[in-house]
């Protein structure tokens, strides 16, 4: 925690309704008078379109996406998350550091280096892992990019189960209806932030 600030991560693999829920949360804590901004990763910069047009090639060397992904993330705290932490802002991310242990800790098969390379990012001090089975995640997306393979979307979601199991996370069932989603994630944050729920 900086300066009053907090790191808020919404995490899970594409489909679980990441954006929304994180979206939805700072629009409620702003309607409570808590100072809160959105924001996601990868993020709008030229490394993150970069890491965009990456994700759309074949045979790209998974080390350089973590590399790159890495880059983003120092990017982003370095400009947007620490400067908003120093203010007492909520910072929500719509994906963040757990991203990369999850993702690019299978892709690679070195989850150790992925940590060591994400050392400069602080870790958020309350993390979300919505969660929902592949086949349902898969069929509520539209576009198909590299990373909908369901073997190695069902690897990742395992490696966000086991930051759970070690409590880096804690898992909400995803598969609800919106409205009960969010109110399982207030029941979370809210105590964090010494707010009340709803």
């Amino acid at each position: 925690m900086v300066g009053g600030g907090v790191i808020v991560a919404i995490e899970g693999i594409d489909g679980a309704g990441k954006t929304t829920q994180a979206r939805r949360l700072v629009r409620f804590l702003r309607s409570r008078g808590v100072e809160s901004r959105y924001t996601a990763e990868p993020t709008g910069s030229w490394l993150g379109r970069s890491i965009r047009r990456f994700l759309r090639r074949k045979n790209v060397d998974p080390h350089l996406l973590a590399l790159l992904f890495a880059a983003d993330r120092v990017d982003h705290v370095n400009r947007t998350v620490n400067p908003l932490l120093e203010r007492g802002v909520v910072v929500v991310c719509d994906r963040y550091l757990y991203s990369s242990f999850a993702y690019q800790g299978v892709m690679t098969g070195r989850p150790l280096w992925v940590r060591e390379i994400n050392r400069m990012a602080p870790h958020p001090d309350v993390a979300v892992l919505l969660d929902i089975t592949v086949e349902e995640a898969l069929a509520r997306k539209r576009a198909r990019i590299r990373f909908e393979d369901p073997a190695f979307l069902k690897d990742v979601r395992a490696e966000y189960l086991r930051l759970c199991d070690a409590g880096l996370m804690v898992r909400i069932d995803a598969s609800r209806g919106v409205q009960e989603v969010f109110r399982e994630l207030l029941s979370v944050v809210a105590p964090k932030l010494n707010i009340r729920a709803m």
